[in-house]
């Protein structure tokens, strides 16, 4: 299941008992500084949560799946990578494997 931005605003409203249209705003002002530090070339370190940084990918050899004889050049270009805090990745190992029964 999906945790959409607004399952995350209502689960706050629910929480902190405020109206949605304040922390609608919040939310989408946290998200706008965070982009706006990485269009900077900031790193984003949030405690217990993880790390953004922007990564140079470097220049590569591309193929086509419907065409895998051709090649298509990649060129070099600038990405964002996450690392998550050690709490989120504690929690997401306490996930029970699927069974594929």
């Amino acid at each position: 299941m999906t945790l959409t931005k607004r399952d995350l605003v209502l689960g706050i409203c629910e929480e902190t008992k405020l109206p949605y249209h304040q922390v609608s705003n919040v939310v989408q002002l946290t998200f706008d500084h965070i982009i706006n530090a990485l269009a900077a070339g900031r790193k984003v370190e949030l405690r217990n949560f993880g790390i953004f940084e922007v990564r140079l990918r470097k220049a590569r050899i591309g193929r086509n799946p419907a065409a895998p004889e051709s090649q298509v050049p990649i060129p070099e270009r600038y990405g964002v990578k996450f690392k998550a805090g050690r709490e989120m990745r504690l929690s997401v190992r306490k996930i029970a494997p699927k069974s594929n029964a």
